[in-house]
C-alpha cells in the first residue's frame, strides 16, 4: 500500500522534534518550504473526506495533478478509505482561485478501485 507521505512528513518533523538538540531545531518555516505546493489542498481533501464518510478509516492518499484555467485551479486527489468490511476510493476535486487561495468547492466521486 501506499503511505501517506505529506502528512507523516510534517508529524514525524515534529514529533521527532523533541529527540533533536535545540540548536538542531527545524523551524516552522523550514517544514512549510519541505511541504508539496499541494498540501494545503490535500488536507481540505482529508478533512473534507472525514466529514463526507464520518465512519471510513482513510488507509491511503495520492495527489493525482494539479488543473489550471483561467481563473480557477483544481487539486485533484484518490483516497482510499476503508469501512467495516468495504474498501473504496474516493476521488476528491478541491477548486479554488489561484489569486486569492479563496476555496471554491470540494466534489467527490467515488470507486471501487
Amino acid at each position: 500500500m501506499r503511505i501517506i507521505t505529506t502528512s507523516f512528513l510534517v508529524f514525524g518533523l515534529l514529533s521527532f522534534g523533541a529527540d533533536i538538540p535545540n540548536n538542531h531545531l527545524i523551524s516552522m518555516n523550514h517544514i512549510d518550504q519541505l511541504s508539496p505546493a499541494y498540501a494545503k489542498w490535500g488536507k481540505i481533501a482529508m478533512e473534507r473526506t472525514k466529514k463526507k464518510y464520518p465512519n471510513a478509516a482513510i488507509t491511503d492518499y495520492f495527489h493525482i495533478n494539479l488543473e489550471k484555467k483561467e481563473k480557477v485551479s483544481t487539486e485533484k486527489f484518490k483516497l482510499w478509505l476503508k469501512e467495516d468490511n468495504r474498501e473504496f476510493a474516493v476521488f476528491v476535486h478541491v477548486t479554488f482561485n489561484p489569486e486569492t487561495e479563496e476555496l471554491i468547492d470540494v466534489s467527490f466521486r467515488e470507486s471501487r478501485r
